[in-house]
């Protein structure tokens, strides 16, 4: 169990107990951001080996997801995906079974909306007071771990406003984006414009790979001008040969968000044709074995590939 005894800092201001589910890329920074703010804090990681580094900033280790959420005031999780999250607040020895009256829970991973809808579903039949956020983050590993991320909440207002000081602790700023599933969807919609850039930027490279071009100006070009955000700015350097490899973000979650993204889009009707050709480029990837890379390196793929049309529209009259 949790001490109960509230921590006060500095600035005698009350720390809420926390309890943080997941410490992968992005989940290991933003707990660091807790722990060095000084919340109370429990951490589960399904792989122990990543908790160390949590245990030397004070947090207590917990066993189980259920065990880190004893006793806490807020619990977040950021899971690879729908089925991890069901699994450390829904599954065996799981967070929503012991969270204590009235906390509010957080799912901050990149999750469909039928999950948020489940999860609070789920909370509410627990019948204890407790209060469901779906509220992903914008940014990678550095903006985590430099606490640089954007928090995109879904849900009521007042559960917002107990959770906001530990979300500004790990982020630069909180959205309220409406009812809940709004945050979840949102960053679908995000993820889902990042993904084409990326595929529509390796395509890019690929043709100036091909084509002979001065690799210097053509990027100066593509960086520099109106195609030039910030997130092809980073894949131009992360797709060059003198790159960093080390994953800020995991190609095979790009393919998860994409197909989460087209099955939302679907529910309402609509289609994501874009989506469908960046998916099919990921998806690619990941079978090539490279879904443990950075999300950067499904160019690798695009730049070897040898594509021959039979269609009409391309022949030479």
């Amino acid at each position: 169990m949790l001490n109960e005894t509230p921590v006060v800092d500095s600035q005698a201001k009350v720390r809420p107990q926390v309890a943080f589910l997941g410490l992968g890329l992005m989940g290991s920074g933003m707990a660091a951001r807790l722990a060095k703010a000084g919340f109370p804090l429990a951490v589960y990681n399904r792989d122990a080996s990543k908790v160390r580094a949590l245990a030397e900033l004070g947090a207590r280790v917990a066993a189980s997801p259920g065990e880190a959420a004893e006793g806490a005031e807020l619990v977040f999780s950021m899971v690879a995906d729908d089925e991890a999250a069901r699994a450390v607040w829904l599954g065996e020895a799981g967070a929503l079974g012991t969270a204590r009256r009235g906390a509010v829970l957080v799912e901050c991973s990149t999750v469909s909306v039928e999950w948020v809808l489940e999860l609070e579903a789920a909370a509410k039949a627990r019948g204890a007071g407790l209060t469901v956020l779906d509220a992903p983050v914008t940014g990678s590993r550095p903006h985590a771990a430099a606490g640089e991320l954007v928090f995109l909440v879904g849900g009521p207002a007042e559960g917002l406003a107990r959770a906001r000081p530990a979300m500004e602790a790990m982020g630069r700023a909180v959205i309220a984006a409406g009812p809940a599933g709004s945050g979840a969807r949102l960053k679908l919609i995000n993820n889902f414009l990042c993904g084409v850039q990326v595929a529509a930027f390796a395509e890019a490279l690929a043709m100036v790979e091909r084509g002979g071009l001065d690799h210097s100006v053509a990027l100066g070009l593509l960086t520099g001008g109106a195609p030039g955000s910030p997130l092809v700015r980073a894949m131009a350097e992360r797709m060059s040969p003198e790159g960093s490899t080390e994953p800020q973000f995991h190609l095979a979650l790009m393919a998860k968000d994409l197909a989460y993204a087209r099955r939302e889009a679907a529910l309402a009707g609509l289609e994501l044709r874009t989506a469908v050709a960046a998916l099919e480029r990921f998806s690619r990837a990941v079978d090539a074995g490279l879904g443990s890379r950075d999300l950067s390196a499904v160019v690798e793929l695009v730049r070897k590939d040898n594509f021959r049309s039979t269609d009409a529209f391309f022949s030479t009259p």
